[in-house]
């Protein structure tokens, strides 16, 4: 089958064939949907090629989060699906991931890119259109903690990038972060947390969330909410890998690198697309028919050397993010 061909050579060798097989996929929090799209795809495909069912055994939440428990042995892993390369950067720290994990699979291991967008109440009643219309008076944001989420350590980067890009200041991009977190009451651990949050009539006046999460909510808002692009953002690229660590990965790395080769056969891209994810096949889209907004996004490579010189200049404990995030109330 097209959807996994070149798999059965990896996941057929040296493997019973009556024994049926379990992994883990430790991803971050809004790709709960996706992965129950996508997991019956793949043990499907899985099956026809190996005869046995490979049931995959998801976990989610604040991608940092989740990077931190799967270093510490609190979370068991044998691949992750992270928002963020620099959290799979922690763990190649940690010896639990291959130095050369970015080169294993397509696209340096990117299945799909997205962004950060507004989801604001029908009628976008404050008339929200840009990131600075986020500092106005009394009004409330709802985003997840820049400490424990991608989706809060994204939006953040795409505050400071709609500002340095656009003729600010780096001192008036830490002034522009201190001023959009006080505009937050309460930080969810994750994007899934605040969504919820935000689905309340009186949860806040606007939600910095990823796209696909965006649709989501709207979708499932019976017309309440609205999705805003503002015209500049960030250009999000989730990452994934095989935890190579043989004491961690208790699945076979044959099964860890078929199940996330999947994603990026044709039949994982249209899915992905389907979700509200932008697939790194293009052409799968539109053929499909789903077509995505266009919109200015910015790479990581305008503001920073790479994720690693990101993590360090914006999240480390002297960084700028972490630094506005500690005194936005000072």
């Amino acid at each position: 089958m097209a959807a996994v061909a070149g798999l059965s050579a990896i996941v057929t060798v040296n493997l019973p064939a009556k024994d049926d097989r379990q992994i883990v996929n430790v991803s971050y929090d809004p790709t709960r949907e996706l992965y129950q799209a996508v997991n019956p795809l793949f043990d499907a495909a899985y099956t026809r090629e190996t005869g046995r069912h490979l049931r995959v055994v998801q976990s989610h939440g604040g991608s940092s989060r989740q990077a931190h428990k799967v270093a510490n042995g609190e979370q068991p892993a044998d691949v992750v699906t992270l928002g963020l390369a620099s959290d799979i950067e922690t763990l190649r720290k940690r010896g639990l991931v291959e130095p050369g994990w970015a080169d294993q699979f397509p696209n340096h291991a990117v299945p799909y890119t997205s962004t950060i967008v507004f989801v604001v109440r029908r009628g976008n009643p404050h008339q929200i259109r840009d990131w600075p219309d986020l500092l106005a008076p009394q009004l409330e944001v709802v985003m997840p903690n820049p400490r424990t989420s991608g989706n809060g350590k994204l939006a953040s980067l795409a505050a400071w990038a709609a500002t340095v890009t656009r003729g600010g200041t780096q001192d008036d991009a830490v002034a522009f972060l201190r001023a959009l977190f006080r505009q937050v009451p309460v930080f969810d651990e994750g994007a899934r947390g605040a969504a919820l949050r935000f689905a309340n009539p009186d949860g806040g006046d606007v939600h910095l969330t990823w796209e696909n999460e965006a649709i989501r909510e709207v979708a499932a808002s019976n017309g309440a909410l609205e999705i805003v692009y503002p015209p500049v953002s960030i250009l999000a690229e989730p990452s994934v890998a095989v935890i190579s660590n043989d004491k961690v990965r208790k699945a076979s790395l044959a099964d860890a690198r078929a199940y996330l080769s999947f994603l990026f056969s044709d039949a994982g891209q249209e899915t992905i697309a389907r979700l509200g994810y932008r697939p790194y096949k293009t052409e799968i889209a539109q053929k499909i028919g789903v077509v995505f907004p266009s919109i200015k996004l910015i790479p990581v490579s305008s503001i920073a050397k790479d994720w690693s010189d990101l993590q360090d200049r914006f999240f480390a404990e002297d960084g700028v993010v972490e630094a506005a995030f500690a005194l936005r109330n000072k």
